[in-house]
């Protein structure tokens, strides 16, 4: 018998939507990447993988929430904001400062860019667990 989303356990069910979303992120980044500048092609994809963030934890990982849906895609909306912040640092950071100065040249945005993606995974599971999707 084949495993569905729900199956799974809560954790691994949002590192699959986010994982999707991420998906979502990185190849909207680059897309936008051509008629935006680096930092606004990075906000916007983020903004495009936080809709797809939402409707899939919403509807996966937590199907059993009590808050009605103005106060989920608020607390969304503000736990994705911090991660936010931590994405566009990381990735201004990296691109930026570091890869220059460590002379990496192999798609340093786009590496420095899925880092930024990446590092916020535990702070956001935690903030919809204990306050958009509770």
């Amino acid at each position: 018998m084949r495993d569905t989303p729900r199956s799974l356990p809560q954790p691994a069910r949002f590192v699959l939507a986010g994982g999707i979303a991420a998906l979502v992120n990185f190849v909207s980044r680059i897309a936008f990447n051509v008629i935006a500048p680096y930092a606004g092609a990075i906000v916007a994809a983020y903004f495009a993988g936080m809709a797809t963030a939402f409707l899939l934890n919403r509807r996966y990982v937590f199907p059993g929430s009590t808050n009605r849906l103005h106060r989920q895609i608020a607390w969304f909306v503000a736990v994705n904001l911090l991660a936010l912040l931590q994405t566009l640092l990381v990735s201004l950071v990296l691109a930026d400062l570091v890869f220059p100065h460590i002379g990496m040249r192999w798609h340093p945005r786009e590496v420095a860019h899925a880092v930024g993606i990446v590092l916020p995974i535990f702070t956001s599971y935690v903030g919809h667990k204990r306050w958009t999707f509770r």
